[in-house]
């Protein structure tokens, strides 16, 4: 079978074409959600680091698919797919976020979720004290669109994997919170996690 030009061009381009649409399509990924309670615009790409977007990985691990593992000095959170892949999220760590280490559970989740400063909180910053009485869930609250929460035996750790209505800190240890996402990724993360699923928290 002869083989012409225009079917060569047109192999190259298919080949080409399935290499583009391999990697992840960033612009879907953080894409206006209209559908939202509180809508969020698309978020613009050139404020996020191509290392810090959302993107499924190589990721050889002893966890099992569901767990979640939270690499706190590389400011990288893993979703755990089995098969030795895993969602990579980036993240921003605060000072909670250093105050957990080893393993914890889902205990609960929550869409647009409330905020009330720890006591802790309001000692380090007296700013925090006008929010004693908390902020309700929306676009300006601390948490974001999504939080999940860690437990451990039963008790809330005060450890939260939540939104961020700051996404320049997304990358960054910050001065305050727990483990901080771009609202389009936490959403995300909130979809995959269940309730019970394993969280692991690696430190330094």
């Amino acid at each position: 079978m002869s083989l012409t030009r225009r079917g060569l061009l047109l192999g190259i381009s298919g080949l080409l074409a399935g290499c583009a649409g391999s990697g992840p399509n960033h612009a879907a990924n953080y894409a206006a959600l209209s559908d939202e309670r509180f809508p969020l615009p698309a978020m613009p790409l050139a404020r996020i680091k191509p290392e810090l977007r959302r993107r499924e990985v190589a990721y050889e691990t002893q966890y099992d698919a569901g767990t979640i593992v939270i690499d706190t000095p590389a400011r990288r959170l893993y979703y755990v797919l089995g098969e030795g892949r895993a969602m990579r999220y980036g993240i921003g760590v605060g000072r909670e976020g250093y105050a957990l280490a080893g393993s914890a559970y889902v205990g609960r989740k929550a869409q647009w979720p409330s905020w009330t400063p720890t006591g802790n909180m309001i000692r380090r910053d007296s700013r925090n004290l006008r929010y004693a009485g908390g902020v309700s869930g929306g676009p300006h609250n601390p948490l974001g669109a999504r939080a999940i929460y860690l437990y451990r035996n039963g008790n809330d750790t005060m450890f939260r994997i939540h939104g961020t209505n700051q996404p320049q800190t997304i990358g960054r240890a910050v001065s305050s919170g727990c483990v901080r996402m771009l609202n389009h990724d936490v959403i995300d993360l909130y979809e995959r996690v269940t309730v019970g699923g394993r969280v692991v928290v690696l430190q330094a």
